[in-house]
């Protein structure tokens, strides 16, 4: 037993040979074995000695490393003199960070207005448009400079006065609103002279929208009328100064043309993916690119804060004219460019504790507003790009007078300005990944759209088939499901300002948008459009082919939302997902929300429908062309005479 714990000691592997061994003694062969076991044990000492020691001898080579390690860090006291000078220059960026970003902002600064002057001096009316932006940029980096560092001292020079409107406000509110009515009166008389009486039924249409929201009001007598008349006064300033100024016109008109050139770049994706021929599925290859090109550039403008900043500052102005929350300003804002599902998460932090009238205003601005992906898709069916954009901005205040009239706030808000709302930023971390995320992000809405245009144009054509045979029972067979829309809608298009005979068509289209979705009405309305400007006869066995140039503008305005029964289930599931704590509230509201969404789109329409000109965009062999077998025909006789002069000219 003691060499066997002897042998334990000395080798761990071979000692499981003695655990057979008994107590009685040991016979010549286990001698035998146990000698030459000890051989064995003692050649493997042999080599693991010899093992060792060029184990050692590795060691000992390897030993020297170390010493070469410390010998290389003590090498930098030897460093040479560009090494010294290379480690000054960056102690030098390091302590002057800051300074250095300035003067490197600075230099590209002065290149880029040396830029800008020389192509001015070269030739100012082509660089006009680059001037305009330079112009309006440097006013906002001034602006937000200002806010930011002298923010208090500019509400202490402005509290003075805002103590004395509070102090004041009870007969002045009173004086405002008699001069705002006096002022909308006498306007009408002055216009209804000189263009006709039509814009009458639009303004008798706009009044008769706010009474119907009254009535069907959530708290009629809890009303506050402030955020009402803003939201309505904002349209009406928005649209005189689109509509009726040359300049602002222009300025949205030539926007439009811009956009429309941008979007156009999505055809060179698209034909490198589907080749030369892909515009024969126009819809598939040549619209849907589009709002995955659309979707891209949105990404990446959000990435670099543009979006959060084009934002605020358009939520700070409604905030500010119309009195309304920041939650509620903002996602109405961001309405304006992005989807209904999209700009709630721009205050998604705050979902959870907003009340139900502004978890209805939020609900109502993605109604009445459409996404600036598929304003893209709407403008390559043929749709005029500044309407469509005029009708985007205007429709962000209608959606809060609609919402604050239909469902008034009851509760106090918790969310405020003091309260330090901020915007959700990008989770990209550079330029190329939000791009890619944008792009991987409108795949789920291109398939949506696919899906939802094949589904309901065959849901369409099934209806239209049944309702013949059921129709052709009577002796009716015309009967389709756009006819049966036509005469529900009838009666609200007309309002709208739209001439008689060409209600029936825009309440067929309001139909189309309020049970399918927009997408569907936009394309017959772009078809109409096509049957006009091609000329031809206006009626075809009993059946008008186009309509008037006026009724085309306010039917775009009517159209320009998200208002339908595809979209509530959309945005039931999707802000249910982003606020779960407000999953009944939202379900509760959410019809509510569609209607208020619609409402606002037909009072966008019916200011646009007082204050469209058509001569404006129309060219006059256009506009005489079509008087003689429409309405739309100039009712001042100096126009006309004008417009004839320019034609003989």
């Amino acid at each position: 037993m003691e060499l066997m714990e002897a042998n334990r000691d000395r080798s761990g592997v071979h000692n499981l040979a003695f655990q057979n061994d008994g107590d009685n003694g040991v016979d010549d062969t286990n001698l035998k074995g146990l000698g030459d076991n000890l051989q064995r044990i003692k050649n493997s000492q042999n080599k693991k000695t010899v093992h060792t020691n060029q184990g050692d001898e590795y060691i000992n080579i390897e030993s020297d490393l170390p010493e070469n390690k410390r010998d290389s860090v003590e090498e930098p006291h030897l460093k040479g003199h560009l090494e010294k000078k290379y480690d000054e220059v960056c102690e030098f960026c390091k302590k002057h960070k800051v300074r250095i970003h300035y003067v490197i902002y600075g230099i590209l600064i002065t290149a880029y207005l040396a830029v800008v002057i020389a192509a001015c001096s070269l030739n100012f009316q082509r660089a006009l448009p680059l001037f305009v932006v330079t112009v309006i940029a440097v006013f906002f980096i001034c602006w937000d400079f200002l806010i930011a560092k002298y923010e208090d001292r500019i509400a202490a020079f402005f509290s003075h006065g805002d103590r004395y409107l509070k102090k004041q406000w009870f007969w002045l509110k009173w004086v405002l609103c008699a001069t705002l009515i006096i002022t909308i009166i006498c306007w009408l008389i002055l216009d209804t002279t000189k263009r006709g009486s039509r814009q009458l039924i639009s303004f008798g249409g706009l009044v008769m929208y706010v009474l119907l929201m009254l009535i069907f009001s959530k708290y009629p007598t809890r009303v506050a009328w402030r955020p009402v008349f803003s939201g309505i006064g904002m349209q009406f300033i928005l649209g005189i100064l689109i509509l009726r100024t040359k300049v602002g016109f222009d300025v949205f008109n030539w926007l439009g043309i811009q956009i429309q050139t941008f979007l156009e770049y999505s055809d060179t994706g698209a034909k490198f993916v589907f080749g030369d021929k892909y515009t024969d599925h126009f819809f598939a290859f040549k619209v849907l690119p589009i709002v995955i090109f659309f979707s891209t550039v949105m990404s990446m403008l959000y990435h670099i804060g543009f979006m959060q900043w084009l934002i605020g500052k358009v939520g700070w102005v409604m905030y500010a004219f119309m009195g309304t929350t920041p939650v509620e300003s903002l996602v109405a804002a961001g309405n304006i460019f992005v989807g209904q599902t999209e700009s709630p998460l721009l205050v998604r932090p705050y979902l959870p504790y907003i009340t139900k009238s502004e978890l209805h205003a939020v609900m109502t601005a993605g109604f009445s507003t459409i996404a600036g992906s598929v304003l893209g898709a709407y403008i390559s069916f043929g749709v005029s790009p500044s309407h469509l954009l005029t009708a985007s901005v205007m429709s962000a205040p209608a959606s809060l007078a609609a919402s604050k009239l239909f469902w008034p706030e009851t509760e106090k808000p918790l969310v405020t300005l003091r309260s330090g709302i901020k915007m959700a930023k990008s989770e990209s971390k550079n330029l190329l990944e939000a791009a890619s995320q944008g792009a991987s992000t409108s795949i789920g809405l291109v398939a949506n759209i696919a899906v939802n245009v094949i589904s309901f144009l065959s849901l369409l054509s099934f209806l239209d088939s049944a309702l013949s045979w059921v129709g052709n029972l009577f002796d009716y067979p015309q009967l389709t499901f756009e006819n049966i829309c036509a005469y529900i809608f009838m009666p609200f298009s007309f309002m709208m300002g739209v001439d008689w005979e060409d209600s029936f068509i825009v309440g067929g289209l309001l139909g189309y948008k309020t049970f399918f979705n927009e997408f569907l009405a936009y394309e017959r309305l772009s078809k109409l459009i096509q049957n006009r400007e091609n000329g031809g006869s206006m009626y075809i066995n009993g059946v008008k082919q186009y309509m008037t140039v006026r009724s085309e503008v306010i039917a775009t305005y009517a159209l320009c939302g998200f208002a339908n029964f595809g979209s509530l289930g959309l945005v039931i599931g999707g802000l249910s997902s982003i606020a779960p704590s407000k999953k009944k509230e939202i379900a509760d509201s959410a019809f509510r929300a569609m209607i208020a969404g619609t409402a606002a789109c037909f009072m966008t329409a019916c200011v646009a429908g007082m204050l469209t000109v058509p001569g404006m965009e129309v060219p006059c062999h256009i506009l005489l062309g079509n008087a003689s077998n429409s309405t739309d025909f100039p009712a001042n006789s100096t126009e006309l005479l004008k417009c004839c002069q320019h034609l003989f000219a």
